[in-house]
Protein backbone atom coordinates (compact mmCIF):
# COMPACT_ATOMS: atom_id res chain seq x y z
CA UNK A 1 0.00 0.00 0.00
CA UNK A 2 1.09 3.42 -0.56
CA UNK A 3 0.42 5.98 2.39
CA UNK A 4 -0.25 9.59 0.73
CA UNK A 5 -0.80 11.51 3.70
CA UNK A 6 1.44 11.38 7.08
CA UNK A 7 3.43 13.21 9.63
CA UNK A 8 5.96 11.30 9.83
CA UNK A 9 9.37 13.77 9.96
CA UNK A 10 10.72 14.35 13.24
CA UNK A 11 10.26 17.18 14.91
CA UNK A 12 8.68 19.77 12.49
CA UNK A 13 4.96 19.52 13.01
CA UNK A 14 2.60 18.01 14.98
CA UNK A 15 3.64 14.76 14.13
CA UNK A 16 6.18 12.37 14.96
CA UNK A 17 8.06 14.63 18.03
CA UNK A 18 11.65 12.76 17.13
CA UNK A 19 13.61 9.88 14.93
CA UNK A 20 12.70 7.46 17.31
CA UNK A 21 8.88 8.14 16.80
CA UNK A 22 9.48 8.32 13.35
CA UNK A 23 10.91 5.31 13.31
CA UNK A 24 8.30 3.38 15.77
CA UNK A 25 5.81 5.10 12.95
CA UNK A 26 7.17 3.71 10.32
CA UNK A 27 7.60 0.11 11.61
CA UNK A 28 3.35 0.17 12.37
CA UNK A 29 2.95 1.26 8.79
CA UNK A 30 5.09 -1.62 7.38
CA UNK A 31 2.81 -4.23 9.46
CA UNK A 32 -0.56 -2.35 8.07
CA UNK A 33 1.19 -3.45 3.97
CA UNK A 34 2.46 0.21 3.27
CA UNK A 35 5.43 0.60 1.48
CA UNK A 36 5.94 3.89 0.58
CA UNK A 37 5.16 6.68 2.55
CA UNK A 38 4.47 10.53 1.95
CA UNK A 39 5.97 12.62 4.08
CA UNK A 40 3.42 15.79 4.52
CA UNK A 41 4.41 18.01 7.09
CA UNK A 42 1.76 20.96 7.59
CA UNK A 43 3.24 23.93 5.51
CA UNK A 44 1.53 27.82 6.77
CA UNK A 45 -0.64 26.76 9.09
CA UNK A 46 -0.41 29.73 11.47
CA UNK A 47 2.02 27.30 13.66
CA UNK A 48 4.33 25.79 11.13
CA UNK A 49 6.69 26.68 8.31
CA UNK A 50 7.94 23.61 6.43
CA UNK A 51 9.19 24.82 2.76
CA UNK A 52 10.11 22.14 -0.09
CA UNK A 53 13.72 22.55 0.68
CA UNK A 54 13.65 21.65 4.56
CA UNK A 55 11.03 18.69 3.59
CA UNK A 56 13.75 17.03 0.78
CA UNK A 57 16.82 17.78 3.31
CA UNK A 58 14.27 15.60 5.91
CA UNK A 59 13.10 13.11 3.55
CA UNK A 60 16.55 12.27 2.44
CA UNK A 61 17.43 11.90 6.11
CA UNK A 62 14.54 10.15 7.21
CA UNK A 63 15.65 7.15 4.41
CA UNK A 64 19.12 7.00 5.33
CA UNK A 65 18.16 6.14 8.97
CA UNK A 66 15.65 3.93 7.72
CA UNK A 67 17.92 1.69 5.64
CA UNK A 68 20.04 1.35 8.53
CA UNK A 69 17.18 0.19 10.50
CA UNK A 70 16.31 -2.68 7.33
CA UNK A 71 13.07 -1.03 7.72
CA UNK A 72 11.34 -1.77 4.23
CA UNK A 73 9.11 1.75 3.63
CA UNK A 74 10.20 4.45 1.38
CA UNK A 75 9.57 8.19 2.62
CA UNK A 76 8.64 10.45 -0.89
CA UNK A 77 8.29 13.94 -0.40
CA UNK A 78 5.04 16.09 -0.03
CA UNK A 79 3.39 18.79 1.68
CA UNK A 80 0.13 19.77 3.74
CA UNK A 81 -0.23 23.25 2.47
CA UNK A 82 -3.12 25.61 4.70
CA UNK A 83 -4.78 27.28 1.73
CA UNK A 84 -3.99 31.01 1.70
CA UNK A 85 -4.02 33.51 -1.34
CA UNK A 86 0.04 33.80 -2.14
CA UNK A 87 0.22 29.57 -2.95
CA UNK A 88 0.84 30.05 -6.33
CA UNK A 89 3.19 33.01 -5.65
CA UNK A 90 4.93 30.29 -3.02
CA UNK A 91 5.05 27.59 -5.74
CA UNK A 92 7.34 29.95 -8.31
CA UNK A 93 9.51 30.62 -5.69
CA UNK A 94 10.16 27.00 -5.05
CA UNK A 95 8.54 26.48 -1.07
CA UNK A 96 5.61 24.46 -2.34
CA UNK A 97 6.47 20.18 -2.27
CA UNK A 98 3.94 18.51 -4.71
CA UNK A 99 3.52 14.77 -3.98
CA UNK A 100 6.96 13.38 -5.06
CA UNK A 101 7.65 14.58 -8.51
CA UNK A 102 4.01 14.91 -9.73
CA UNK A 103 1.98 18.36 -10.10
CA UNK A 104 -0.54 17.12 -7.20
CA UNK A 105 -0.64 19.84 -4.25
CA UNK A 106 -2.23 18.66 -1.01
CA UNK A 107 -4.28 21.48 0.33
CA UNK A 108 -5.94 22.01 3.64
CA UNK A 109 -8.83 24.04 4.30
CA UNK A 110 -9.48 25.39 7.81
CA UNK A 111 -11.34 23.15 10.02
CA UNK A 112 -14.62 25.28 10.36
CA UNK A 113 -15.21 26.79 6.76
CA UNK A 114 -14.01 27.04 3.04
CA UNK A 115 -12.43 30.20 2.43
CA UNK A 116 -14.10 32.13 -0.53
CA UNK A 117 -11.28 32.51 -2.77
CA UNK A 118 -10.91 29.08 -3.25
CA UNK A 119 -12.47 28.09 -6.29
CA UNK A 120 -10.55 30.87 -7.96
CA UNK A 121 -7.39 29.73 -6.13
CA UNK A 122 -8.27 26.03 -7.88
CA UNK A 123 -8.45 27.37 -11.16
CA UNK A 124 -5.34 29.55 -11.09
CA UNK A 125 -3.47 26.53 -9.89
CA UNK A 126 -4.63 24.22 -12.86
CA UNK A 127 -3.89 27.10 -15.28
CA UNK A 128 -0.06 26.90 -14.05
CA UNK A 129 -0.47 23.06 -14.24
CA UNK A 130 -1.05 22.17 -11.00
CA UNK A 131 -4.05 19.71 -9.66
CA UNK A 132 -5.58 20.75 -6.07
CA UNK A 133 -5.93 18.07 -3.69
CA UNK A 134 -8.59 18.84 -0.83
CA UNK A 135 -7.16 17.00 2.07
CA UNK A 136 -9.70 15.09 4.81
CA UNK A 137 -13.06 17.45 2.99
CA UNK A 138 -15.28 15.34 5.88
CA UNK A 139 -13.46 17.24 8.80
CA UNK A 140 -14.51 20.71 7.22
CA UNK A 141 -17.26 21.71 9.24
CA UNK A 142 -18.71 23.83 6.22
CA UNK A 143 -18.48 20.62 3.73
CA UNK A 144 -20.06 18.68 6.01
CA UNK A 145 -23.39 20.93 6.28
CA UNK A 146 -23.05 22.24 2.78
CA UNK A 147 -21.40 19.56 0.61
CA UNK A 148 -22.72 20.87 -2.73
CA UNK A 149 -19.63 23.21 -2.02
CA UNK A 150 -16.94 20.49 -2.39
CA UNK A 151 -18.84 18.47 -5.20
CA UNK A 152 -18.37 22.04 -7.31
CA UNK A 153 -14.86 22.21 -6.93
CA UNK A 154 -14.53 18.30 -7.58
CA UNK A 155 -16.67 18.68 -11.05
CA UNK A 156 -13.76 21.55 -11.48
CA UNK A 157 -11.14 19.32 -11.34
CA UNK A 158 -9.92 19.56 -8.09
CA UNK A 159 -9.84 16.26 -6.13
CA UNK A 160 -10.20 14.85 -2.84
CA UNK A 161 -8.01 12.69 -0.20
CA UNK A 162 -10.16 11.28 3.08
CA UNK A 163 -8.46 10.11 6.17
CA UNK A 164 -8.74 6.35 6.77
CA UNK A 165 -9.69 6.89 10.85
CA UNK A 166 -12.86 8.54 9.35
CA UNK A 167 -13.90 5.40 7.79
CA UNK A 168 -12.95 3.85 10.76
CA UNK A 169 -15.46 5.97 12.98
CA UNK A 170 -12.64 7.25 14.85
CA UNK A 171 -13.88 11.06 14.76
CA UNK A 172 -17.79 10.05 15.24
CA UNK A 173 -20.23 8.84 14.03
CA UNK A 174 -21.54 12.33 11.62
CA UNK A 175 -18.19 12.12 10.26
CA UNK A 176 -18.04 8.62 9.42
CA UNK A 177 -21.55 8.85 7.63
CA UNK A 178 -20.21 11.93 5.71
CA UNK A 179 -16.92 10.14 4.45
CA UNK A 180 -19.04 7.20 3.42
CA UNK A 181 -21.30 9.01 1.55
CA UNK A 182 -18.26 11.51 -0.19
CA UNK A 183 -17.38 8.03 -1.37
CA UNK A 184 -20.66 6.63 -3.00
CA UNK A 185 -20.67 9.97 -4.16
CA UNK A 186 -17.56 9.76 -6.33
CA UNK A 187 -16.44 13.17 -4.16
CA UNK A 188 -13.27 11.32 -2.72
CA UNK A 189 -10.06 9.50 -4.53
CA UNK A 190 -7.67 8.78 -2.25
CA UNK A 191 -7.70 6.98 1.02
CA UNK A 192 -5.01 8.01 3.23
CA UNK A 193 -3.81 7.95 7.44
CA UNK A 194 -2.86 11.41 7.85
CA UNK A 195 -1.35 9.65 10.68
CA UNK A 196 0.64 11.78 13.44
CA UNK A 197 1.79 8.98 15.78
CA UNK A 198 1.45 5.50 16.67
CA UNK A 199 -0.77 5.93 19.74
CA UNK A 200 -4.14 8.28 19.14
CA UNK A 201 -3.87 9.10 15.16
CA UNK A 202 -2.00 5.94 13.67
CA UNK A 203 -2.39 4.38 10.39
CA UNK A 204 -5.54 2.67 10.77
CA UNK A 205 -5.12 1.83 6.53
CA UNK A 206 -5.90 -1.68 6.66
CA UNK A 207 -8.60 -1.19 9.23
CA UNK A 208 -10.39 1.19 6.91
CA UNK A 209 -9.62 -1.14 3.11
CA UNK A 210 -11.43 -3.92 5.35
CA UNK A 211 -14.60 -1.90 5.72
CA UNK A 212 -14.37 -0.49 2.04
CA UNK A 213 -13.86 -3.90 0.93
CA UNK A 214 -17.14 -5.39 3.14
CA UNK A 215 -19.08 -2.23 2.10
CA UNK A 216 -18.57 -1.74 -1.58
CA UNK A 217 -16.41 -4.79 -2.59
CA UNK A 218 -13.34 -5.39 -3.59
CA UNK A 219 -13.25 -3.02 -7.03
CA UNK A 220 -13.80 -0.05 -4.52
CA UNK A 221 -10.47 -1.05 -2.75
CA UNK A 222 -8.76 -1.53 -5.89
CA UNK A 223 -9.59 1.91 -7.51
CA UNK A 224 -8.30 4.07 -4.57
CA UNK A 225 -5.33 1.71 -4.13
CA UNK A 226 -4.56 1.79 -7.76
CA UNK A 227 -4.99 5.64 -7.86
CA UNK A 228 -2.41 6.23 -5.05
CA UNK A 229 0.06 4.38 -7.61
CA UNK A 230 -0.98 6.30 -10.52
CA UNK A 231 -0.38 9.61 -8.70
CA UNK A 232 3.08 8.46 -7.35
CA UNK A 233 4.14 7.19 -11.03
CA UNK A 234 2.72 10.39 -12.47
CA UNK A 235 -0.12 8.83 -14.36
CA UNK A 236 -3.54 10.04 -14.50
CA UNK A 237 -6.00 9.58 -11.62
CA UNK A 238 -9.09 7.58 -12.47
CA UNK A 239 -12.01 9.76 -11.20
CA UNK A 240 -15.81 8.60 -11.73
CA UNK A 241 -18.65 11.19 -12.50
CA UNK A 242 -19.23 13.06 -9.24
CA UNK A 243 -22.77 13.16 -7.61
CA UNK A 244 -24.45 15.59 -5.42
CA UNK A 245 -25.04 14.00 -1.52
CA UNK A 246 -29.33 14.09 -1.93
CA UNK A 247 -30.08 15.34 1.50
CA UNK A 248 -32.92 13.03 3.46
CA UNK A 249 -36.58 14.50 2.77
CA UNK A 250 -37.85 15.62 6.00
CA UNK A 251 -40.87 13.55 6.94
CA UNK A 252 -41.01 12.65 3.57
CA UNK A 253 -43.16 16.07 2.46
CA UNK A 254 -41.11 18.25 0.68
Amino acid sequence: MIDLHCHILPGIDDGAKDLSESIEMARTAVKQGIRTIVSTPHHLNNQYENPKQIILEKTAELNRQLQEENIDVKIVPGQEVRIHGELLDGHKKGEIQPIHNSNYVLVEFPSNHVPRYANQLFYDMQLEGLIPIIVHPERNQQIVEQPDILYRMVEKGALTQVTAASICGDFGKKIKKITMQLIEANLTHFIASDAHNTKNRTFRMREAFDIIQKTYGNAMVYLFQENAANLIDGYHVYKEMPEKIKKKKLFGIF
